[in-house]
C-alpha cells in the first residue's frame, strides 16, 4: 500500500461530501460557496457585465434627477402666483440696473435713484399705452366698418358663388348659431368670469412684482448676501459665484432681447404703415411684447400682421405685408441673433425651441416667458461650478469659503 503524498492537498471534509453529493449544491444557500463561505458583494458584481453595471448606475441617478426636477416643478407651480412676480422684477431689475446706477454715480441718494427709475419707467410705460389706446380706439372704428364690407362680400358669394345658398338657409344657418350661443350661456359665463378673475391675479401680481422691484433695486445686494450666508461655509463662494455668473446671463439675454424686439417692431411696424395697414402701431406693440417668446413669439405676431392686412386690403397687401414680415425676421434671425444674442448667452436654437415648448407645455405664456432666461441662467451657473472657477477668483473674505481650521487643535477661524 504506497503512503500518501504529504505535499498533496487534502480535501476539506464538506467539500468531499459536496462533490460526491451531485445534489449536495442545490441544497446550498444563495451567497454561500460550496465550502460555506459567504460570497462577498464585490465578487457578485464581477460576475455581472460591465455594461449592465454602467447602465444600472446611470438609471437610478438618472431617474432620481428626473423625479427630484418633477417635484420641484410641482412645488413652484402651487406657487406661480409669488414665482412670477419675483421673476418679473427680477427682469425689470436687470433692465433698470443702470439707471439707478448711474443716479448713483451723480452722487443722487439710493431711495431717491430708485425712486426716479422706478417712476420714469411707470412713466414711460403709462404714456406708451395711453397712446397705443388712442390709436385702437380710432383704427378699430374704420377695421370695423371694413370688416362689415367684407361680411356682405362673404354673403354675396355665399348666394352667387358655387354653394348657390339662398338668403332663408344663411337666415337658418344664423338662427342655429344663435341658438347654440344660447343654450352655452352657461359656459360662456364662466368663461368670463374665469377671466375676470385671472384679471384680478394679473393686476395684483403686477402691484406684487413692483414692490418686490423696488426693493431689488434698493437692497439688492443686501438680499442676495442674506441668501448666500444661509448655506455652509464652504458652499458659499461657488454659490456666490455662480449666482451672479447667471445673473448677469439673464440680464445680458433680456437686454439683448429688447434690442432684437425693437428692431422687429420698427422695421414691421413701418412696413405696415407704408403700405397703408391699419393699426401699424399697435401692430408694432404687439411685435415688440411678442419677441420676448423667441420664435413662438415672431410666428404669432407675424401671422397677426398678414391677417389684419388681408382683412383691411385684401390679398395682394396681404401678401406684400408677408414679405415684410419674412424679411424683417430673417435679418433678425441671421445678422442680429448670431452678432449679439451668440456672444451674451452660448444657447444653441435648438435648446431654444424645446425650452420655450417645454415651458409653454408647463405653464403656459409664463413658462414660454420665461423658459429661455432661465435656461441661460442654469447654462451660465453649471459651467461656472463644474469649471470650479471660484477657486481661482477672489470671493468676499466674509464669505469663509477657505478651511483655515487647525487639523491639531480641530478650530475653525472666523
Amino acid at each position: 500500500m504506497t503512503p500518501a503524498d504529504p505535499a498533496a492537498p487534502r480535501d476539506h471534509p464538506d467539500e468531499a461530501r459536496a462533490a460526491a453529493s451531485p445534489s449536495a449544491a442545490a441544497r446550498i444557500p444563495a451567497g454561500v460557496s460550496a465550502g460555506g463561505r459567504a460570497v462577498t458583494d464585490r465578487e457578485i458584481d464581477q460576475d455581472i457585465p460591465y455594461g449592465v453595471r454602467i447602465a444600472a448606475s446611470w438609471s437610478w441617478r438618472l431617474g432620481l434627477i428626473i423625479l427630484m426636477a418633477g417635484a420641484l416643478v410641482w412645488l413652484l407651480s402651487r406657487v406661480s402666483f409669488l414665482l412670477i412676480p419675483v421673476m418679473v422684477a427680477a427682469l425689470l431689475a436687470g433692465l433698470l440696473a443702470p439707471v439707478k446706477n448711474w443716479l448713483r454715480r451723480n452722487r443722487v441718494p439710493n431711495g431717491l435713484a430708485v425712486a426716479i427709475t422706478v417712476l420714469g419707467f411707470l412713466g414711460v410705460v403709462g404714456a406708451a399705452l395711453a397712446l397705443v389706446g388712442r390709436q385702437l380706439v380710432a383704427g378699430f372704428a374704420e377695421l370695423w366698418s371694413e370688416a362689415l364690407t367684407g361680411i356682405q362680400k362673404i354673403q354675396v358669394w355665399l348666394a352667387d358663388g358655387p354653394l348657390h345658398l339662398s338668403a332663408a338657409q344663411i337666415d337658418q344657418y344664423l338662427k342655429e348659431g344663435t341658438e347654440a350661443l344660447q343654450n352655452n350661456s352657461s359656459s360662456i359665463l364662466s368663461g368670463a368670469l374665469s377671466f375676470g378673475s385671472t384679471a384680478g391675479h394679473f393686476a395684483a401680481g403686477m402691484i406684487l412684482a413692483l414692490f418686490i422691484l423696488i426693493f431689488f433695486l434698493l437692497e439688492g445686494e443686501r438680499i442676495w448676501t442674506f441668501l448666500v450666508r444661509l448655506l455652509p461655509r464652504k458652499a458659499r463662494a461657488a454659490a456666490d459665484g455662480a449666482g451672479r455668473v447667471g445673473w448677469t446671463s439673464m440680464v445680458s439675454y433680456v437686454r439683448i432681447q429688447m434690442v432684437v424686439a425693437f428692431v422687429d417692431a420698427v422695421g414691421i411696424g413701418v412696413g405696415a404703415a407704408i403700405i397703408g395697414v391699419p393699426l401699424a402701431l399697435p401692430l408694432g406693440v404687439l411685435v415688440f411684447l411678442g419677441s420676448f417668446i423667441p420664435i413662438v413669439g415672431a410666428l404669432v405676431t407675424g401671422a397677426v400682421a398678414v391677417l389684419l392686412a388681408l382683412v383691411a386690403n385684401g390679398w395682394v397687401n396681404a401678401l406684400i405685408m408677408l414679405g415684410i414680415v419674412l424679411l424683417v425676421q430673417q435679418l433678425e434671425s441671421h445678422i442680429l441673433q448670431p452678432l449679439v444674442m451668440g456672444k451674451a448667452v452660448s444657447l444653441h436654437p435648438v435648446a431654444v425651441i424645446l425650452a420655450v415648448a417645454a415651458g409653454s407645455y408647463l405653464a403656459g405664456i409664463p413658462g414660454a416667458l420665461f423658459s429661455v432666461p432661465i435656461l441661460a441662467v442654469a447654462n451660465s451657473s453649471i459651467r461656472y461650478i463644474a469649471g470650479r472657477t471660484w477657486e481661482h477668483e477672489s470671493a468676499p473674505a466674509a464669505w469663509g469659503h477657505q478651511d483655515t481650521s487647525d487639523p491639531a487643535s480641530g478650530a475653525e477661524n472666523p
